[in-house]
């Protein structure tokens, strides 16, 4: 079998309908990285229509994806906007990937069509993907008779303050941590909510994951997952989630949702990429100065203000499309190079969004190495085991 390549790339949007900033214009520093790529895969991000519907704008039709429309072979759906335009808006956007030989994985009509594998096949070499839905939110999960995303299930729990430290439990030998609750108790008290792992659902997905690896050569396992806007920070769940997908079968391990990178880990041999963060992203809507119409949330100008007090950060002005956290110029795209069948390099091949929004491919040379070192850097601070080594203009992935 011939030396082939696959890449994958983080969240995709671009409802652009500005005549200066087209769709095509916003992908044009990365449409010759597909061209040349053998698998192209991306997270796309948000729902789009064939005719608007409540308080869509023009840039949400479909219309908008033309630029990519034979630069991908793969998409996953399972973010937390896939749901946004509810149940046209999973149907239009699926129609779009039928009509244009686009497989997809990770939303459907329905939980069981959403959390189907979905495959390609080049050169004799078939690829899966399996793609779920980490971090919510539930609206967004796909039921029985619902549209919507594969969902990976968590439970909420709501903890005393006083009960949190372990300290003090021992010294006051509470009793309030064990498995024997049988009836609700009342707590006058403040208390502090957290997320935790339904086994049943990673039960669950083991499972599927052995079964779509039983179909395919390569198998890909996408999760929506990641501290939304926090640099460096990956929690043990992540790993876990990862770990698990590659015992039971995953070649790689794709993750995105935080909009700004997460570092790169080797677990028995194969690549997990924490945080693909964005592809290509245009979201002037979040930017504080935005003044036109956004879809689907009358109080945007309140969400911009919470968003600023929630994540610690202002956008920089000078990114007017593209009001991320000021590291998440710095973008990802994971390549691997597929031999007789099988996974042989892990690599990433670094893009650096500029002022315009427009991201562009950088190998090496002053930029390169500046998005290298950061890349070594939130790698190593979030205690992952990857070493960065230059291979011509792509950086591979080392243990």
């Amino acid at each position: 079998m011939a030396r082939q390549t696959l890449l994958f790339g983080g969240d995709f949007s671009i409802p652009s309908s500005d005549p200066n900033l087209t769709p095509a214009k916003l992908c044009e520093g990365v449409t010759e990285l597909l061209d040349k790529a053998d698998f192209r895969m991306f997270q796309l991000e948000e729902a789009y229509l064939k005719a608007p519907v409540g308080n869509s704008v023009e840039g949400n039709l479909v219309k908008s994806l033309d630029p990519v429309k034979n630069r991908v072979d793969l998409v996953t759906l399972s973010g937390n906007h896939f749901y946004d335009f509810k149940e046209t808006g999973v149907q239009d956007t699926i129609a779009w990937c039928e009509e244009n030989g686009i497989a997809h994985a990770g939303g459907g009509m329905n939980e069981a069509e959403a959390r189907k594998p979905a495959f390609v096949e080049k050169g004799g070499v078939k690829v899966g993907v399996l793609a779920y839905n980490a971090v919510g939110g539930k609206q967004q999960f796909a039921g029985p008779d619902q549209a919507g995303t594969a969902p990976i299930n968590f439970f909420r729990a709501f903890t005393p303050v006083e009960s949190i430290s372990w300290e003090k439990q021992r010294e006051e030998k509470q009793e309030f941590d064990n498995w024997r609750f049988k009836e609700p108790m009342h707590f006058d008290a403040d208390f502090m909510g957290e997320n935790y792992v339904d086994p049943s659902a990673l039960l669950r997905m083991a499972e599927e994951i052995q079964q779509a690896k039983a179909q395919c050569d390569i198998l890909i396992v996408y999760f929506h997952k990641g501290y939304v806007h926090k640099p460096v920070l990956v929690n043990d769940w992540e790993k876990l989630y990862a770990h698990i997908a590659i015992d039971n079968g995953a070649d790689a391990v794709m993750g995105s949702h935080s909009h700004v990178s997460h570092g790169f880990e080797i677990y028995k041999g194969k690549p997990i990429y924490h945080g693909l963060n964005n592809f290509v992203m245009y979201t002037p809507q979040m930017s504080p100065n935005f003044k036109g119409k956004v879809h689907g949330d009358a109080h945007n100008a309140d969400w911009v203000k919470q968003r600023i007090a929630r994540f610690g950060f202002v956008p920089d002005p000078e990114y007017p499309t593209y009001p991320f956290q000021p590291e998440s110029i710095y973008c990802p795209v994971a390549k691997l190079i597929i031999e007789d069948g099988k996974v042989v390099s892990s690599r990433v091949v670094f893009l650096l969004t500029e002022k315009s929004g427009i991201p562009y491919v950088h190998g090496q040379g002053k930029v390169g190495q500046e998005i290298f070192d950061y890349f070594q850097r939130i790698t190593t601070e979030a205690g992952l085991n990857v070493k960065l080594a230059w291979d011509g203009d792509e950086a591979v992935l080392t243990e």
